[in-house]
C-alpha cells in the first residue's frame, strides 16, 4: 500500500509543534504493516538546505501563476517529495510567520498550493510511475487537498484528514476564493464556504473520506461546544467517520539509555543514574542543590497551555519546597510573569526562552515531574517523553492527557499501575492540589520510584497506533 502524506512540517527537517513529530515518525511505524509513505512538504529554505542531492521527480507547469518542481529525496529514513516553489516558500522567517512574528499575508496561497500540488500528484502523472492508494493530510495547511481531489482526476482515491488541533482552522476572507483555482460551486456549504469566509479545515472536514484526531478523548471532546471551536455541528454530522488514535513518540530518538543530549544515560533498572542529569540541570539554570523535587515545563507559553495558571502557582512551588524550570516562549505577558517569578526566586526558579531540543531532553532526564496544565490538549507529546524518562507527568484531565497518564489515586497505586497525576477543574487551585499530591508522593521514595518505573514501562511507541492506522487504511480500500 502506498500513502501520500501531506504536511506543512516534518521532524527532523522543520518543526514548530507536535504535528511535525507525528508526520516524521508515523511513516517508519507503518512499514512493518507493508505500508510505504511518501511525505509531501513545502520547500522551505530550512528543508532544502538539509537535503543532499535531491532529484527532480516532476514538475507542475502552473501553480498559482508560477512553475513548481517536485523534488524527491530521502532524509533520516523519510521518503520525501518536496514542493520547490521559491515565490511561495523561499522566506527568511519560519513556516508560517515572517521575521517580525506576523503571519505571512499570503499563507492562504502558500498552503492552498501545497494542497493543490498533492491533489495533482495523486491524480495526474506529476511523479511518473508513482500513485498513492490513499492520501493522508494533516491539519488546515493541507486540508484543501481532498477538496481539490473532489474536483480533479483523483476524486476516487480515499483521503484521511488528521486534526492535530481544531483551534487552528485556516479561515480567510471570501476575497481569497477567486485565487484558489477552485470551481465556483466549491464556495458553498458542502465545501469551503464557512459563514461567508473560506475555511480550509472546514472544507477538508466536509470532503475527506475519513477523519482522525490524535486521541480518543479529544475525538469525543470536539463534538461538544466547549472544545469543538464552532466545528462541533459539522463533526457531529460526520461522527461515524471520526476516529481518535493516540499519538506515539519516536522511542529511538527519545531513549534515556542512548540519548546523546543528557549528562548520563540510564534505564528502568538504573533510575538512580538520573541524579547526574539533575545536577547538570541545576548548574544549567543556576539552581541551588537543595532537596525537593524539580518541576519542569516545556511548552508554548499560551493561555491554551495553562501558563497563566503556572505563573499563579510558581510561588507556591517554592513555598512547598520544590524548584521550577521553564523552557518556552509565546505570550509576552506570560513570559514576563514567569521571568518575574524567576527574579523573585533566584536559585529556585529558572527560565530559558525559545525552544532548545537538546535542552528539552536534559530537562526530561533531570527533572522529577513535568507540569502540563493545558485547558485543552488534543494529544500532547511532552507527557509521553516524561513517561519514557521517568519524569512524572502532572496533567490536566483533558484530551490525550487523560488517555495517556494513569492518575495516582489509591486504587491505581494499590494496583501498581499509576503513572502520574491528573487534575480537574483546570484552575490554579486544581493545579496546586495536584502539585501537593505529587509532593506527598515524592516524600515517599518507594512510591515515587514505583511511579517512575511504571511510567518507563509504558508503551509510548507508535506500534499500537500504527496498527490502528493500518486497519483504517485497509478498511477504506476495502470499501472501494
Amino acid at each position: 500500500m502506498n500513502i501520500l502524506s501531506v504536511a506543512s512540517e516534518v521532524y527532523p527537517l522543520v518543526k514548530t509543534g507536535g504535528l511535525a513529530d507525528v508526520a516524521g515518525a508515523l511513516p517508519a511505524a507503518l512499514l512493518p504493516h507493508g505500508i510505504r509513505t511518501r511525505t509531501l512538504l513545502p520547500g522551505y529554505p530550512a528543508v532544502l538546505h538539509k537535503l543532499k542531492k535531491p532529484k527532480a521527480a516532476g514538475r507542475i507547469a502552473n501553480l498559482f501563476g508560477h512553475p513548481a518542481t517536485v523534488l524527491a529525496a530521502e532524509f533520516d529514513g523519510l521518503d520525501l517529495l518536496v514542493l520547490d516553489q521559491p515565490a511561495l516558500y523561499d522566506r527568511d522567517g519560519g513556516p508560517y510567520l515572517d521575521p517580525t512574528g506576523r503571519d505571512y499575508a499570503d499563507n492562504f496561497r502558500r498552503f492552498a498550493a501545497l494542497s493543490l500540488a498533492a491533489a495533482e500528484i495523486a491524480g495526474d502523472d506529476v511523479v511518473p510511475g508513482w500513485k498513492p492508494d490513499i492520501v493522508h493530510v494533516h491539519d488546515w495547511q493541507a486540508a484543501l487537498t481532498p477538496v481539490y481531489m473532489r474536483f480533479g482526476s483523483a476524486r476516487n482515491i480515499p483521503t484521511v484528514l488528521t486534526i492535530h488541533n481544531i483551534a487552528f482552522q485556516g479561515q480567510f476572507g471570501a476575497s481569497v476564493f477567486p485565487e484558489l483555482s477552485l470551481p465556483p460551486e466549491a464556495f458553498s456549504v458542502p465545501f469551503v464556504e464557512y459563514y461567508g469566509d473560506v475555511g480550509f479545515l472546514k472544507g477538508g472536514l466536509q470532503t475527506a473520506t475519513a477523519i482522525t484526531t490524535v486521541s480518543p478523548s479529544y475525538a469525543h471532546e470536539i463534538l461538544t461546544p466547549e472544545f469543538g471551536m464552532g466545528m462541533e455541528g459539522l463533526l457531529a454530522s460526520r461522527a461515524m467517520d471520526l476516529t481518535g488514535i493516540v499519538n506515539g513518540i519516536d522511542v529511538d530518538t527519545w531513549n534515556p539509555e542512548t540519548d546523546p543530549h543528557i549528562a548520563r544515560n540510564y534505564g528502568p533498572t538504573a533510575i538512580k543514574q538520573r541524579a547526574a542529569n539533575r545536577k547538570a540541570l541545576e548548574e544549567r539554570f543556576g539552581l541551588d542543590a537543595s532537596r525537593g523535587p524539580i518541576f519542569c515545563v516545556i511548552s508554548r507559553l499560551t493561555w491554551q497551555k495553562g501558563m497563566d495558571l503556572l505563573a499563579e502557582v510558581a510561588d507556591d512551588i517554592v513555598t512547598l519546597g520544590g524548584k521550577l524550570i521553564v523552557l518556552g516562549s509565546g505570550d509576552s505577558a506570560l513570559e514576563g510573569a514567569l521571568m518575574a517569578a524567576a527574579s523573585r526566586h533566584r536559585g529556585r526558579i529558572g527560565m530559558a526562552t525559545g525552544y532548545d531540543e537538546p535542552l528539552s531532553h536534559l530537562m526530561q532526564a533531570g527533572s522529577d515531574a513535568i507540569l502540563i496544565p493545558s485547558r485543552f490538549e488534543p494529544c500532547g507529546l511532552t507527557q509521553l517523553y516524561g513517561l519514557r524518562y521517568g519524569c512524572i507527568p502532572i496533567v490536566a484531565r483533558t484530551g490525550g492527557l487523560t488517555d495517556t497518564v494513569i492518575d495516582a489515586n489509591e486504587a491505581a497505586l494499590s494496583a501498581r499501575v499509576a503513572t502520574g497525576f491528573q487534575f480537574r477543574p483546570v484552575t490554579a487551585d486544581g493545579l496546586r492540589l495536584a502539585i501537593r499530591r505529587a509532593m506527598r508522593a515524592y516524600s515517599e521514595p518507594k512510591v515515587w520510584a514505583r511511579l517512575q518505573n511504571q511510567g518507563m514501562k509504558s508503551d509510548v511507541s507508535w506500534a499500537k497506533s500504527a496498527e490502528r492506522y493500518a486497519s483504517l487504511y485497509s478498511g477504506l480500500l476495502a470499501k472501494g
